[in-house]
């Protein structure tokens, strides 16, 4: 028969075939990739690169925060490098004003800070005068005449009040105001406006160039009538040894003697806006968007000690540090002038050697006291 060619596999060598058959095609399988381990891999990548990328972003970050603490470091050390030769060079100047030698007043000049007084004065020029009886009291060189600074506001002060102006008519502050002969220095800027009676205030009180330059350019007339009227008004009261050139007293040709300067301190003292405006120890302005405060120039009408109706001070380097002032002292009405003080507390210190020398008197009612002339 056919069927006896055929060669029979046993059953066993057929399974093992059959396995390794299987084993073939499941191989492939075996190594195919099921989607969730796609997924967990490009997970696995995606966080690596992530990683990768975060480092790189902190290490830029780093970098710039490094270099941003290096520049501010230098600008730093440039800051401090520019405020030491700031420094250094505000203490070369100092060191060369320190040698430079002082101007000398026209009284140094004139040799009358060698004349002694009993009081140890530091002015050269000093007048005490009772202002009930015109009784001098004390007098040292009071007939030299000399610049007098900004007392010549009293006499600015004195002719705006006699010409009944409107104390609220507004004046503004124009270059004109500007001081071009001293340099000057002011707070009221060019275009404020303020009344005259602020003028007057701050002229007064502290002394502001400006504010007074502004009375004498808006009187009727003009700068030039003003400082005619100002002169007319001396030569009335008999002040035979004053001079006025404007009202500032900027200029050392403004000039007039202790007995000169009584006399004006005794007629001013009769106007209440003079007495009023020039003791108030300080004064709050609005300008524009600023407000300013100013203080008396005098620090004697802030003293519980003193009782002051009428004051001014002064200063120019010509002039040296000067003081007018109307007083109480001793239960007597006083008049006191010192011209060419050494200092702002020299003249303060005068001030208070009179005063105390009226109140030890005795009687109260001191001997009076000449220095003796010079030579």
């Amino acid at each position: 028969m056919v069927f006896n060619d055929l060669k029979v596999i046993p059953i066993k060598r057929f399974s093992i075939l059959a396995a390794l058959l299987s084993a073939l095609t499941l191989a492939p399988m075996a190594h195919a990739k099921t989607p969730s381990a796609k997924t967990e891999e490009v997970d696995k990548v995606k966080k690596k690169s992530g990683k990768s990328s975060a480092k790189v972003h902190t290490a830029q970050r780093t970098k710039k925060a490094q270099k941003q603490a290096q520049s501010k470091r230098q600008k730093f050390a440039q800051t401090k490098s520019k405020a030491k030769l700031t420094a250094q060079k505000k203490q070369r100047q100092k060191r060369m004003v320190a040698r430079a030698p002082a101007r000398l007043s026209m009284g140094q000049r004139l040799g009358l800070h060698g004349v002694d007084d009993p009081l140890s004065l530091s002015a050269s020029v000093a007048l005490v005068v009772d202002q009930s009886t015109n009784e001098v009291l004390f007098s040292k060189n009071d007939d030299a005449v000399l610049p007098i600074a900004s007392l010549t506001k009293l006499m600015t002060g004195l002719v705006v009040a006699e010409a009944q102006l409107s104390l609220d008519e507004e004046i503004t502050i124009t270059r004109e105001d500007v001081d071009t002969l001293k340099g000057s220095r002011s707070r009221l800027a060019l275009g404020a406006v303020l009344t005259r009676g602020e003028l007057m205030h701050l002229s007064l009180m502290s002394s502001e160039n400006r504010a007074a330059q502004a009375l004498g350019r808006t009187y009727p007339g003009g700068l030039d009538a003003f400082v005619r009227v100002m002169n007319q008004k001396a030569k009335e009261l008999g002040m035979s040894e004053t001079r006025y050139v404007d009202p500032t007293g900027l200029s050392s040709l403004n000039q007039s003697s202790a007995r000169d300067l009584a006399t004006l301190a005794a007629v001013a003292y009769n106007q209440p806006i003079l007495r009023e405006l020039s003791t108030s120890p300080g004064y709050r302005l609005a300008v524009g968007r600023k407000t300013l405060q100013y203080n008396n120039s005098n620090g004697l009408v802030r003293s519980d000690n003193w009782d002051i109706g009428l004051q001014k001070t002064g200063y120019i380097s010509e002039a040296g540090r000067c003081l007018v002032m109307q007083a109480t002292v001793a239960g007597r009405e006083v008049i006191m002038v010192f011209l060419d003080s050494v200092s702002k507390v020299g003249r303060l210190r005068d001030a208070e050697r009179v005063r105390r020398w009226m109140e030890a008197q005795d009687t109260g009612v001191p001997s009076v006291v000449r220095a003796p002339p010079q030579g």
